[in-house]
């Protein structure tokens, strides 16, 4: 969990908790799955974790001396167009700290660059996790003098893919990380580095790549008020209908979801019967 100040083109800042883990966990937690978070975070901070919980989320928190805290400018009208800059940091995610957990997936949603590395991956891999990540883990770096955040390469992609069942990206990452423009072709990259399932969203909608096979649905949204957690929503979605649905089911639920986040701010607050009811006319 984040605090995020948002400085929006010609608005007033505001701060609020934020963080991929809040709008994937109330997405998934939404239409029913049973959903756990760990996080690492100021214990004096716990009451940011309060609508998670309310939700029914299991939430264990790792103690860190601080919370980290992000802030994003946003300098013109395009939403897409912004600023960032990590300016506290609650640290990496060590294995010693990892409490006991059974689970279906286990999927790591990070800020920026500085809460999971490859030994700590190595790690949950040799424990036989069925492991995802988000790659703007990875791609979003941050200076450590000034704190703003930029996009880079990431050496060490292939050996992070190699670890991983699923990965997602957005169409910035994957340009930053196999030089694609075309979504299939990055998404084939991965799968050569080694991943079975790939997900990468872009404005229009979201590609998946499985077994040697390419799948792509639209997004039906008719506004972009709650554009914030695209990806991280769409993901979540994609992941609690894939534990019984097959990719291409998966997807057009991802889609048909994050459809709807899309049309009010903040995270996911709908039900499953309104994802299913978008599904059967706007995904068939």
């Amino acid at each position: 969990m984040c605090f995020d100040e948002i400085v929006p083109y010609e608005g007033q800042p505001h701060v609020a908790p934020g963080s991929a883990v809040l709008c994937g966990a109330l997405a998934a937690a939404a239409v029913g799955k049973k959903i756990a978070v760990i996080t690492k975070m100021s214990p004096a901070d716990e009451n940011i974790v309060e609508p998670m919980r309310q939700a029914g989320i299991d939430v264990h928190i790792i103690p860190a001396a601080e919370t980290s805290y992000m802030r994003v400018v946003h300098p013109e009208p395009d939403p897409d167009v912004r600023h960032m800059f990590h300016r506290k940091n609650a640290g990496f995610f060590r294995i010693e700290e990892m409490p006991e957990i059974q689970t279906s997936f286990l999927h790591l949603a990070a800020i920026c660059d500085r809460e999971f590395d490859v030994p700590f991956m190595q790690a949950l891999h040799r424990r036989s996790f069925d492991l995802s990540a988000d790659m703007q883990n990875f791609v979003r770096h941050v200076d450590p003098a000034t704190r703003e955040v930029s996009f880079v390469d990431v050496p060490a992609k292939q050996q992070i893919a190699s670890l991983l069942h699923r990965v997602k990206l957005d169409v910035v990452e994957a340009r930053f990380l196999t030089g694609q423009n075309d979504l299939e072709t990055a998404a084939v990259q991965f799968e050569r580095w080694g991943c079975r399932e790939t997900l990468i969203t872009e404005a229009a909608g979201v590609l998946a790549r499985a077994d040697g096979k390419t799948y792509y649905e639209k997004f039906s949204n008719s506004s972009l008020v709650g554009r914030t957690g695209r990806g991280d929503t769409t993901f979540a979605a994609y992941l609690a209908r894939r534990m019984d649905h097959d990719v291409a089911d998966s997807l057009k639920f991802a889609a048909a979801l994050v459809s709807l986040k899309m049309e009010k701010t903040g995270p996911f607050r709908g039900t499953l019967d309104d994802v299913l009811r978008r599904l059967a006319t706007r995904h068939v």
